[in-house]
């Protein structure tokens, strides 16, 4: 009764249709969990991500949990996760792909998550971090360490997509710096963001970490464009 009443005056809605949940429904609706563009990247040993940055950076592993299609459900759920203050999303995707993870071999030997960071400017403005809560996730499925600060962006540019490559690499510095090299040392990280399309903000911190001694980078993000 309590649960209903509670329901009355704040009802749950799906996050990506914005229509009502049913008793038994979490966070997104069944149908629009039937719907969603699910990649099994990690399941299929796929290297499509490992493509992506293809002679600009090296990683162990690349996974997404979803393609990114202009006006469909991912865009949806990563708009409000992003602009509108969902954060709970990011803790759904992040313990969706988490629990997928951790059962696969090339995924345990990972020592810690660090997330692409937001300049603070930003930080400011939204108020949080859209990757916090996936990479918080991830890194409790895998029983490792989260390192949020493991990077700093000292940037506040606005866009890499239409920079050439060879800017992008001039420029990978100044947009990023890490921040205490020793901490990651001898480490395999999982790098996590939000989407991958040109790969640039990746590559970018990619070279930066790599500034770390001895050390294997792998990535995972909601989605792939």
């Amino acid at each position: 009764m309590i649960h209903s009443i509670i329901n009355l005056f704040f009802p749950k809605v799906c996050y990506a249709c914005l229509n009502l949940l049913g008793d038994n429904e979490k966070t997104i609706c069944i149908d629009c969990r039937h719907n969603l563009p699910i990649t099994n990247f990690h399941f299929d040993n796929d290297d499509t991500v490992k493509k992506v940055l293809y002679g600009r950076a090296k990683i162990e592993n690349g996974t997404a949990l979803f393609r990114f299609e202009k006006k469909g459900i991912v865009q949806q759920l990563i708009h409000r996760l992003k602009y509108k203050g969902y954060e709970s999303i990011g803790f759904f995707l992040g313990d969706w792909l988490g629990g997928e993870l951790k059962n696969i071999e090339s995924y345990k030997s990972i020592d810690v998550v660090v997330p692409v960071p937001l300049h603070k400017k930003k930080l400011k403005e939204r108020g949080y971090n859209q990757t916090t809560k996936f990479g918080q996730q991830i890194a409790k499925a895998l029983n490792i360490d989260y390192k949020a600060d493991a990077l700093l962006k000292i940037t506040a540019s606005k866009s890499l997509v239409n920079k050439k490559r060879l800017a992008r690499w001039n420029n990978s510095d100044e947009l990023f710096t890490l921040v205490d090299s020793k901490s990651i040392e001898n480490k395999h990280i999982l790098l996590v963001d939000d989407i991958i399309t040109t790969g640039a903000t990746l590559e970018a911190c990619i070279t930066v970490l790599n500034q770390a001694k001895n050390i294997k980078i792998s990535i995972a993000t909601m989605a792939i464009a």
